[in-house]
């Protein structure tokens, strides 16, 4: 482990976005070329545009990732980590801290604020992303524009400060950390499953099980499941599905078919996504949602730790496993 001083949180930060770009399905020359793009236009724009402009974006892409609410050069030791945070966790946390053992950090996995009201920004990275699976860019960008106006609309009405008010209001530092873990999840499933080739979903959901999260998770009657498609049908090309902000398409499932994807793992998936795989005889198999961002979290932390140890605090169906 390097070094032996306790991160702040901008450097905590940081290395959250340093490594999830590392991990992103993407690949990091496509990120930075994206990256170099939107610093370009945000050059051209008016003085009162760059005003409203958030220039986080210019440096972190992932919309959905951001520090909340505190000191940026607060040094953090004890976090409290939770899949979601609201406003029960900020008082937990501020008793916790009342018994002794202070909370510098609050993490959410999923987004709040203005990082949940920007979701949709970061769907965009998912058209490269189905790209590589041998949908044509131009299709890809065309289906994923109706439905990220869609997300944009739906989180429209939300409440989302409600949370940070809780956490300013206590002063406790608040960071939600969504699409560098997911990243994680995803690249880790992908790769196991090109190695391990598995060739039937049963083959695929015996797989899942070895994996930690996963077998929890079959403990709390949440383990994987196919959804469409018996256990012994053939598995064909496959393809991880499980970052990107939120479900994609649902008219997408055709265009995988015809690139030849026979199975789907997700997190999980609407009943009108499921409706359309199942059109087009695509296999899905339901990994599990709180499970793989747990999973994700677990692999993220893991590369966080190699710099600087932290004390976590579980919470909100997070549970801490470690890896070599």
């Amino acid at each position: 482990m390097e070094g032996n001083k306790n991160l702040k949180l901008k450097e905590l930060y940081e290395l959250v976005i340093d490594k999830g770009i590392e991990q992103d399905p993407r690949g990091k020359e496509r990120v930075n070329k994206q990256l170099q793009s939107l610093k370009k236009r945000y050059e051209e724009l008016a003085l009162k545009e760059k005003e409203e402009f958030d220039v986080e974006r210019l440096k972190n892409p992932y919309s959905d990732t951001r520090i909340l609410y505190g000191d940026v050069n607060k040094k953090i030791k004890r976090v409290m980590i939770g899949i979601d945070i609201d406003v029960g966790e900020v008082l937990l946390a501020d008793r916790i801290s009342e018994k002794g053992k202070e909370i510098d950090l609050i993490i959410s996995h999923h987004p709040e604020g203005r990082a949940l009201a920007a979701l949709h920004q970061v769907m965009h990275m998912q058209t490269d992303i189905i790209n590589m699976c041998g949908v044509p860019i131009t299709v890809a960008e065309s289906l994923l524009t109706k439905r990220i106006s869609e997300v944009e609309r739906k989180l429209l009405p939300v409440n989302h400060t409600k949370t940070i008010d809780a956490a300013k209001l206590l002063d406790i530092a608040f960071m939600c950390v969504h699409t560098p873990a997911d990243n994680h999840v995803t690249s880790f499933l992908q790769k196991l499953i090109d190695k391990k080739n598995p060739d039937t979903i049963g083959d695929i959901i015996g797989l899942l099980k070895t994996i930690p999260e996963y077998k929890q998770a079959v403990k709390n009657n949440a383990g994987p499941k196919s959804v469409n498609g018996m256990e012994n049908a053939r598995a064909g090309k496959i393809f991880v599905d499980m970052t990107g902000g939120t479900e994609g398409a649902k008219d997408i499932f055709k265009n995988l078919s015809c690139a030849g994807v026979g199975t789907i793992i997700g997190m999980h998936l609407g009943e009108e996504h499921l409706k359309r795989a199942k059109e087009e005889h695509i296999n899905v198999v339901i990994a599990g949602h709180i499970s793989s961002d747990n999973l994700g979290l677990n692999l993220l932390l893991d590369t966080v730790e190699r710099k600087q140890r932290l004390e976590i605090v579980c919470c909100s169906g997070f549970v801490r496993v470690k890896r070599k």
